[in-house]
């Protein structure tokens, strides 16, 4: 009898059925786009916050808050719209979704007042949450094994451009017009995007059932994962260690342009220094990874994100105060998450095989609310740079506490999965705003295969 694989609709056996709806460079290509629209709406902003200062007539912890509400929107509409895609069909909800993306843009771009702003963001935030968990659902709807890991690998690599060139693109735009020429060129990428969905995605959901958009069965999945100690301590390790990555992005803006006096242009240039030096570490860690196990480098990487900590608590008050003196200390937090990620990712999904889609969305949850929590603290703060002193190294510590103290119980058994994880419930689970990039997906995966 022959065996047949009920994503792909294809046979191992005598005869063929249904291929694959869509080549695998098309969804390579459609799902990338999907990704990167939420770090590009992160990240090509952030050039503008000292600008909008000026525009609205407010204080810095006011443009702060919309970092925060973007975060928030993204965070919570990253626990639902997974679900619903799964009741409902992916093109639906992904047009859904991204409509009120590109309502939240129009409404940013026409702001008078902060509170429109805000609300803009927010929507912007709800809305390109859609993009990480549909495009990983229409992958894995069509594509298994070694398929979806050339995909996913694609994907990764327009997750990893988009954040890192967005600062400059946003930078250059901002060289040309005003800050309102940033949300035109987001809702020219949402309508593009929609346009793409409408002409080229089928539906890949053969099998939509409304019953997996109850808030019971949802809750239960969620439910599952909280008591669980192993995915809690791995889940908190990463909301630390990224938290700190997305808080930066908040306060960094206001240092390296409005006190070290960078045009928007070169900062957006100096924030290449964050992606490279994890792009550098991921090449590092994959090398690591195939002598040792991934558990084994977490605590090296959480030292090279206390030195970088404690780099940025230190650094501006002994040396002047200049570029390198914030970016050296932010590539030494992002090159030690290089190696935090493989090893607290796979070991938070490998036990919940049954849920792995609740698990990354609740993971993602997680981080998110960290960089959310930092940001919200960040305005109680007198200043950008004492807020960086203080919040980078209170994570860094929050970080390693939580990975040497809550350790699961002596003589607990390590829960097998008994379906193996695909690649893409690894993928994006890491970093889901791809503020960092996304060099080192294919780590994830091999990590996982060798602790099967």
């Amino acid at each position: 009898m022959s065996k047949v694989d009920p994503l792909t609709m294809t046979s191992s056996g005598a005869g063929t059925t249904r291929r694959p709806l869509m080549s695998e460079s098309r969804v390579a290509v459609i799902g990338g786009l999907m990704v990167t629209i939420g770090p590009v709406s992160l990240t090509m902003y952030t050039p503008a916050m000292p600008q909008l200062v000026a525009a609205f007539q407010t204080d810095i912890s006011m443009v702060k808050l919309t970092i925060t509400v973007f975060f928030l929107g993204f965070a919570v509409s990253q626990l639902i719209c997974g679900p619903l895609s799964d009741a409902y069909g992916r093109r639906p909800v992904a047009l859904s979704f991204f409509g009120i993306y590109l309502v939240g843009a129009f409404v940013a771009m026409l702001a008078q007042d902060m509170s429109w702003l805000l609300a803009g963001r927010a929507l912007q935030g709800v809305g390109c949450a859609a993009g990480i968990a549909i495009s990983r659902a229409i992958v894995r709807d069509q594509f298994t094994g070694q398929a979806s890991a050339r995909v996913m690998n694609h994907i990764g690599t327009l997750l990893a451009i988009g954040p890192a060139l967005s600062p400059t693109i946003g930078g250059l735009l901002l060289g040309v017009a005003n800050w309102h020429v940033l949300f035109v060129a987001m809702s020219v990428f949402g309508v593009l995007l929609m346009g793409l969905i409408v002409l080229w995605v089928p539906e890949t959901n053969r099998y939509p059932d409304r019953a997996l958009a109850e808030p019971r069965r949802i809750l239960k999945s969620y439910g599952e994962l909280l008591r669980s100690r192993v995915f809690l301590r791995a889940s908190l390790v990463l909301a630390f260690a990224l938290g700190g990555v997305y808080t930066l992005a908040t306060l960094v803006p206001f240092i390296l342009i409005d006190r070290v006096g960078l045009t928007p242009t070169q900062f957006g240039l100096a924030m290449m220094i964050q992606s490279c030096s994890f792009i550098v570490g991921t090449l590092v860690a994959g090398r690591l990874l195939k002598r040792v196990n991934a558990l084994k480098l977490v605590p090296y990487g959480l030292v090279l994100a206390m030195c970088g900590a404690t780099g940025l608590s230190i650094g501006p008050q002994v040396l002047p105060l200049t570029t390198a003196t914030i970016m050296v200390p932010i590539g030494f937090w992002t090159f030690g998450i290089a190696f935090i990620v493989p090893g607290c990712t796979t070991t938070a999904l490998a036990g919940f095989a049954h849920i792995a889609g609740a698990a990354s969305a609740l993971m993602g949850f997680m981080q998110i609310g960290g960089g959310s929590f930092g940001s919200a603290l960040s305005v109680l703060f007198p200043t950008p740079l004492s807020a960086l002193a203080t919040l980078l190294p209170a994570m860094a510590f929050s970080a390693m506490a939580t990975h040497f103290l809550l350790r699961p119980p002596a003589g607990a058994p390590a829960r097998a999965p008994e379906v193996v994880v695909e690649a893409t419930d690894l993928e994006l689970a890491a970093d889901p705003l791809g503020v960092i990039g996304a060099a080192g997906d294919e780590i994830e995966a091999e990590t996982y295969a060798k602790r099967r």
